[in-house]
């Protein structure tokens, strides 16, 4: 599905992971970075990759390369999804790290940022071939996961049941049962209550609050496209349209509906309508529209709600809503940015957007450390609570400042990001020679690039991009590989 989207809007006009690094160099210019921070933020603090070898059900024998990167646990445990996608890459894994590690720091939940994925159509796996899969690389990871080390949580590909296969192998390893090694769980097993709904209902809060510090108007009545019909998509159509907005479009991989008078029916019918379709194209009512029409169309709100790098340079120029509310990762090149905001259109980015899933994920950690479950109710009105408060933030710098919400939101998340770093002691290693090369060079160029190599660990290869103190937060054990069920030779020295 999202490959198919992907083409047909134009993914690729840039690598995600230059997308980041140019966002953050972006930051730079509104807050003041030392170049030492600077140069940590640019790459993860590990890298780790992994060959998985299973033999089919059919009795061939079949590779799968998996990730988990992290980029910077200063405020807490590594946080991130894990991706079951044929087109997975380091590239877009890195970029995604990053992206958490700001969108945790923005909503202020107590974690750093971490991606993974396995480069696999989850489709063409049976089950018991896709739990096999899972426990191979949970026992491949086993010694950089973990409650206090970095908790996983479902992504594009995944859902509760690979969270509980992951659960269950983690605490066969640990000999007791670990619900807090991963969140977005089954309820029985420990999940949170409205966690599977979150992301959509963040988005949807996020698009009435900006309607009305943006335009001045009401979300009732308002007119809203989303593209993408899978569990964001299809949970932010749900509360927009419980909030009275006119949803006017909708579409996922097989096409898309437009309603010129909003929807004709309720939610509960457009869903059952849509899973016996099987896809949003196939609808019994509505006008066909194309996914690039979607995003060109006339619209309060437009919420790209799909994959990465949907609205580009190619298509900016043609965006007619006077409001983008990222719903997906990453959907709006940097290109494609600079377009929008010359031509009037602001964008709500995705760390501040889309945070509802992280933000009931971190509800769900803390419910399973203290051993208890919150009712739905206390649930959904702590992440209305903190959506509403990450917003006026935004909203407000952005208004004091005269920048973009993007611009707004990313300055804020970093300058929270490098406070920890600070008070932490992070530059402590770099702070004789290397650190004054760095500042030299640096205050003759700007915030220049550069690579440390770390201290080989025993049964690995090692390759990381900095170095903090062992045993610290931000710690680099190492960007290793390993095969199969192989694990290193001892766990990581890290915080």
């Amino acid at each position: 599905m999202a490959r198919e989207v992907a083409s047909s809007v134009g993914r690729g006009e840039e690598d995600p992971y230059s997308n980041a690094l140019a966002q953050l160099a972006s930051v730079a210019q509104v807050i003041e970075i030392d170049p030492v921070y600077y140069e940590m933020l640019k790459t993860p603090r590990r890298e780790i990759t992994v060959y998985l070898h299973m033999k089919m059900s059919d009795g061939s024998v079949r590779s799968f390369v998996g990730y988990r990167i992290q980029h910077n646990n200063a405020r807490g445990p590594y946080k991130g999804g894990l991706r079951y996608h044929p087109i997975v890459s380091l590239s877009e894994m890195r970029a995604m790290a990053m992206l958490m590690t700001w969108k945790t720091a923005l909503i202020d939940v107590p974690y750093g940022g971490a991606k993974g994925g396995i480069t696999v159509d989850p489709s063409e796996l049976d089950e018991d071939e896709l739990e096999e899969l899972t426990r191979k690389y949970v026992n491949a990871i086993y010694y950089n996961i973990g409650p206090e080390v970095d908790i996983p949580a479902p992504d594009v590909g995944t859902n509760p049941q690979v969270m509980a296969w992951i659960m269950n192998e983690y605490s066969k390893m640990k000999g007791y049962n670990v619900p807090a090694v991963v969140t977005g769980k089954p309820v029985e097993l420990g999940g949170s209550l409205g966690r599977r709904e979150a992301t959509g209902r963040g988005v949807a809060i996020v698009a009435r609050e900006a309607l009305r510090a943006i335009k001045g108007r009401d979300i009732k009545g308002a007119r809203v496209a989303v593209q993408g019909f899978g569990n964001v998509g299809s949970n932010t159509v749900r509360f927009l349209m419980e909030m009275g907005a006119k949803v006017v479009a909708i579409s996922d991989v097989g096409g898309g509906r437009y309603f010129p008078d909003g929807v004709p029916v309720a939610f509960d019918k457009l869903y059952a309508d849509f899973l016996a379709a099987g896809t949003v194209g196939k609808l019994p009512y509505g006008t066909p529209i194309t996914n690039a029409e979607l995003l060109e169309s006339e619209v309060d709100v437009l919420i790209p709600a799909a994959i990465e790098n949907q609205i580009t340079g190619g298509n900016a120029g043609r965006i007619r809503a006077d409001i983008v509310v990222e719903g997906a990762n990453g959907p709006t090149t940097p290109m494609a940015d600079r377009i929008l905001e010359r031509n009037g259109v602001a964008v709500i980015p995705d760390i501040l957007a889309n945070s509802g899933g992280v933000l009931v994920s971190y509800f769900e950690w803390v419910q399973n450390l203290e051993r208890e479950q919150w009712t739905l109710e206390e649930v959904n009105s702590k992440l209305e609570a903190k959506m509403v408060r990450a917003f006026n933030e935004v909203h407000g710098m952005a208004r004091e400042r005269g920048i973009s919400h993007r611009l707004a939101a990313l300055a804020l998340a970093v300058d929270r990001v490098v406070k920890a770093m600070k008070l932490a002691g992070w530059h402590r290693p770099w702070a004789s020679a290397h650190a004054r090369a760095i500042r030299r060079r640096t205050s003759r160029s700007g915030p220049a690039g550069g690579s440390r190599r770390s201290p080989a660990r025993p049964s690995s290869s090692t390759s990381t991009p900095g170095r903090s103190p062992p045993g610290a937060p931000g710690s680099s054990g190492g960007s290793w590989s390993c095969s199969g069920n192989s694990s290193p030779s001892g766990p990581p020295s890290w915080g």
